[in-house]
């Protein structure tokens, strides 16, 4: 039986410390997605406002800006910046989004992007010690147009349906037809589909009925998986 997932808006925390990064550090990692082909400088822009170092173990921050992806615990990873950069550019598509799903929050760097793309942010995660780790840090960062909610992201959540973009951050043997359903005439998923070998998929959704998928490049995520823990 499929449950509706409880979800909590992230409240402004009583006080802030996020530390700070050398702006030359943030300056060569926005150079490097320029010349990986990251054009949109709205998202350009919301990556380099995203403090990346609160996100991972203090061990690990001095390679936070570096362009890898570093573990968060629980056999999940921080998705590389360029990954983020061009998921989110694809998604966008040089346009403001409204409401937007995420589908795998883990540690919440890519929910705090998508919080400077979208109106609202709605993201959801099965693994309940990221949630509460990823609020903590939206908290920080005051990212107050997002909710977060523990449950199996493959279902989506239909009671806030329809999304103009729905973005899934691990990588699902096929397209979870309740993504599929959830999203809004003229919206668009990006999700990475493949076992072995994994393609990052563009799906734009152009009638009730008419669906075009775009194959874009290789990646490598971690597996999509269902149930919750």
């Amino acid at each position: 039986m499929r449950g509706t997932p409880k979800l909590a808006l992230t409240r402004p925390p009583t006080q802030t410390g996020i530390g700070m990064t050398s702006l030359r550090t943030r300056e060569r990692m926005l150079t490097r997605l320029r010349d990986q082909g990251i054009k949109d400088e709205v998202v350009l822009s919301a990556i380099s406002a995203i403090p990346r170092h609160i996100f991972v173990d203090e061990a690990l921050s001095i390679r936070a800006y570096e362009d890898v992806s570093l573990p968060i615990g629980f056999g999940q990873t921080i998705s590389q910046p360029y990954i983020v950069a061009r998921m989110s550019e694809v998604l966008r598509n040089g346009k403001p989004l409204q409401k937007v799903l995420e589908v795998g929050t883990g540690c919440g760097f890519q929910t705090a992007v998508l919080s400077k793309l979208a109106k609202e942010v709605y993201s959801v995660e099965r693994i309940r010690p990221l949630v509460m780790k990823a609020r903590g840090h939206l908290r920080e960062l005051k990212c107050i147009n997002v909710r977060l909610g523990h449950s199996d992201g493959a279902m989506g959540l239909p009671e806030h349906a329809p999304f103009d973009g729905i973005i899934v951050t691990a990588a699902a043997s096929h397209i979870p037809q309740d993504l599929l359903d959830q999203l809004a005439v003229g919206g668009r998923l990006v999700i990475p589909v493949g076992v072995d070998e994994q393609i990052l998929v563009l799906v734009e959704r152009r009638t009730e009925a008419d669906y075009r998928q775009t194959k874009l490049e290789p990646v490598k995520f971690v597996p999509l998986l269902g149930g919750v823990s």
